[in-house]
């Protein structure tokens, strides 16, 4: 255990490094993102997609769960899944290029198109794009100076996942099960019982928490921390680091610890959770007092894409609502098309309420944080000292 939880910090020193470098270069003259496609020519036969776990499924885990092997027949592009674990691999892989698309999230998003890394996406190329839910059309984190630089893709929470035998069939209401060494219901210590997600945008997570328990600290956004904000969320993680068994950033890793090596909570995805329901697992998920944060991911088209026109035909199909709801079914995700909440087999008419569709206020959704705390102070901590302070923390420092 102790090796592979050296492995698993190696693993995000590498990629937050990696991230530092780039960022630092594309601050010193990242070219502008790219211009719009403006006609879809034939299909280059091949596109590749950096991807989250199970965000990109041709049925083989799961014949029901295929959105791939149609699209191959029907374009002739042939798909290549490179699964990454962490937004800050996605923005590592993205600068070195040869993908054509990536599922990003807020925290990695908004770098990529700052530092020139996107495409701007010709949404009139997209047929599909009025069906777009109007709360994600003109987000944030793919929409900047009236461009869109992406096609949303799904959205959700990062929910407390735990096993319903150690908490007595209780379902626990805080996040202060993984934060704070206590004694579980089961009558044993959560002390190296317990995960945190590797990535520094989880320092998110504890001042999220902050904001429930310390509401002195005048914690509002907990993307746009002060000095003491910030010190005091890694404080809190510094605390939590002598509980954590595994930073984890594998998803079937963190699955496999939740049924061989006695881990009984953690921040997770909705996708484990419904991975390890359906293998009959004594697994549950709750959203505590204190909220949650959470993702919505955006597809988004490399600058330098070898495979546009299988891209772009790639991003209409990505909208196909059949294709919404199986993958918000498989993952335990919400559609950015609300038609595919109606209708479908896997997911139910009621899936989307499930999942969280009218919830979408409610969820701290991950961004990159820069120095403008956004209401007009410069004063806040910017992402790459998060990236260092959190290297730090799972180092034990």
């Amino acid at each position: 255990m102790k090796s592979k939880r050296f492995l698993s910090g190696l693993v995000t020193v590498v990629i937050a490094l990696s991230f530092i470098l780039s960022a630092c270069s594309g601050a010193s003259g990242g070219g502008a993102a790219g211009g719009a496609l403006q006609k879809i020519g034939e299909g280059e036969g091949a596109v590749s997609i950096v991807a989250w776990a199970g965000y990109v499924e041709r049925g083989e885990t799961d014949p029901a769960y295929d959105w791939v092997t149609g699209f191959e027949k029907e374009t002739g592009c042939k798909v290549s899944v490179k699964v990454a674990a962490t937004s800050d691999e996605m923005v590592s892989l993205m600068n070195e290029g040869g993908f054509d698309l990536v599922t990003a999230s807020g925290d990695a998003s908004n770098r990529l198109i700052s530092g020139g890394k996107l495409q701007e996406i010709n949404t009139s190329l997209i047929p599909s794009w009025s069906k777009v839910d109007s709360r994600l059309q003109n987000a944030p984190w793919h929409t900047v100076d009236g461009k869109h630089y992406g096609v949303p893709y799904q959205w959700g929470p990062n929910v407390l996942m735990y096993n319903t035998e150690a908490f007595g069939g209780a379902a626990p209401t805080s996040w202060s099960v993984v934060f704070e060494e206590q004694t579980l219901p089961d009558g044993k210590s959560n002390k190296g019982r317990v995960q945190a997600y590797d990535g520094a945008i989880y320092i998110a997570d504890a001042a999220l928490y902050l904001k429930a328990k310390q509401p002195e600290l005048g914690i509002k956004d907990p993307y746009a921390l002060t000095r003491d904000q910030f010190n005091a969320a890694i404080e809190v993680l510094r605390q939590q680091r002598t509980l954590v068994a595994r930073y984890w950033h594998d998803a079937y890793i963190q699955m496999d610890d939740f049924t061989k090596e006695g881990i009984v909570a953690s921040g997770s995805w909705p996708f484990q959770v419904n991975m390890l329901q359906f293998a009959a697992q004594p697994i549950a998920s709750v959203i505590p007092v204190e909220g949650v944060t959470g993702w919505a991911d955006t597809t988004m088209l490399h600058v330098n894409a070898p495979h546009p026109n299988c891209a772009y035909k790639w991003l209409e199909h990505s909208l196909n609502p059949k294709l919404q709801g199986d993958l918000a079914a498989w993952f335990g995700s919400v559609p950015s098309v609300p038609e595919a909440c109606k209708g479908n087999e896997l997911l139910t008419d009621a899936g989307c309420a499930t999942n969280g569709f009218d919830d979408f206020e409610k969820i701290s959704f991950w961004k990159t944080p820069v120095a403008d705390c956004g209401d007009g102070s410069k004063e806040c901590v910017p992402y790459y000292e998060w990236t260092t302070q959190f290297i730090a923390v799972i180092g034990g420092r």
